[in-house]
């Protein structure tokens, strides 16, 4: 089990109570809370804060359940509708919501009846139900002292998949101990047996368990070989690429805003304003975020497929770098006929909306594939 750590970070800029999509609905929609401003006592608009998934959450529950975790819940004090649509990405078996430390540590103790328990968190609030658990787990880099002094496990850095790999280890280092127990021990009785019906010398008998010794020793020690974690290994060089493209996504974000706004306003009042903004929303595309798809694809991509398998790994996300290449052509297209019409023709405003909707729709869905399945390979 795990919940979501606590604090919410701005969603979007400044938003307008009128338009196309008032706040509360959005917020609604984007299951964000709203922190409304004022100025002179007026309403003047408001921000949407959303508590973001944690990049590298759906690998490690992936290879959660590839080691073993058959029931995978979500305790957390949030509402119920972001609580409900991370575990829908996620995969979760079950969600419970707007939970006090109180309910926290009864849903652990009614899970420990079914099966033995971890629970995994990084508040204060989570302390309680960390002591509870079979197993407490605190992410130690961002969580508080007490969650920390209450659990069992304390994992050092704010990444979710180092529980993936203790898991990992933890299961290698049992079965490496019980070979080595079994091995030992039924070698041992062996020996015993041929010495005792003659067939073993007391000389040979002893150096023989000497050797029996040293090879269970040595079979015990491969526990201290580092293994494939339940991340694979990324080469310095790729690691800094990802590193490149991770801050290149968050300083592209407001092109992702330009293509959205963009669309809205010719949904709105499809005047010059209209086209003006199409306009910067093209030169945004050409110049920053099409160089940044292209080296994605000829520097990022090459780099990364040793690490996944061969270049087929990365096939369907290049289909997408292809689709975003496209979409961008149409609205340069539809671009020169307005140039060449005195502005926007109504036959153009339908699909050019489809156009900018479309490539807003693949670029943020793009970016978080990009973003849960590469970039969370690096620290």
């Amino acid at each position: 089990m795990t919940s979501t750590r606590p604090g919410s970070r701005p969603s979007g800029p400044v938003t307008r109570t009128g338009g196309p999509l008032p706040v509360d609905n959005r917020a609604l929609l984007d299951g964000a809370a709203v922190a409304w401003l004022s100025l002179d006592g007026e309403p003047a608009g408001a921000v949407l804060l959303r508590d973001p998934l944690r990049h590298d959450a759906p690998r490690t529950l992936r290879h959660l359940r590839a080691a073993g975790i058959r029931r995978l819940l979500m305790l957390t004090g949030d509402r119920a509708a972001p609580a409900e649509e991370v575990a829908a990405v996620l995969g979760l078996d079950e969600v419970r919501a707007e939970l006090s430390p109180a309910d926290k540590v009864a849903a652990v103790r009614a899970e420990r009846e079914h099966a033995v328990t971890v629970m995994v968190g990084d508040g204060v609030n989570d302390a309680p139900a960390l002591a509870a658990a079979d197993i407490g787990v605190a992410m130690a880099a961002r969580g508080s002292t007490a969650s920390s002094e209450a659990a069992d496990i304390v994992l050092t850095t704010d990444r979710v998949d180092r529980l993936a790999d203790a898991v990992v280890i933890a299961q290698r280092a049992r079965r490496i101990a019980v070979q080595s127990a079994l091995g030992g021990m039924l070698l041992s009785l062996a020996a015993m047996a041929a010495a005792a019906v003659g067939l073993l010398a007391p000389a040979a008998g002893a150096l023989l368990q000497e050797g029996i010794d040293v090879a269970v020793i040595l079979n015990a020690l491969r526990a201290l070989r580092v293994g494939q974690g339940a991340h694979p290994a990324v080469t310095p060089a790729a690691e800094a690429l990802i590193h490149r493209f991770a801050d290149e996504h968050h300083d592209l974000q407001d092109v992702l805003d330009a293509v959205r706004d963009t669309a809205d306003r010719l949904s709105d009042a499809p005047g010059p304003a209209a086209l003006t903004a199409l306009e910067e929303t093209h030169r945004l595309l050409v110049e920053r975020l099409l160089p940044h798809e292209y080296a994605e694809e000829h520097e990022l991509y090459p780099a990364l497929a040793p690490t996944l398998g061969g270049p087929e790994a990365t096939a369907t996300m290049s289909r997408a770098h292809t689709e975003i290449e496209r979409l961008s052509r149409r609205i340069a297209t539809h671009l020169e006929l307005a140039h060449a019409h005195g502005g926007l023709a109504p036959g153009q405003l339908d699909d050019l909306r489809s156009c900018l909707y479309g490539l807003d729709t693949v670029l943020r869905l793009h970016f978080t594939q990009e973003e849960e399945n590469y970039f969370s390979l690096a620290p």
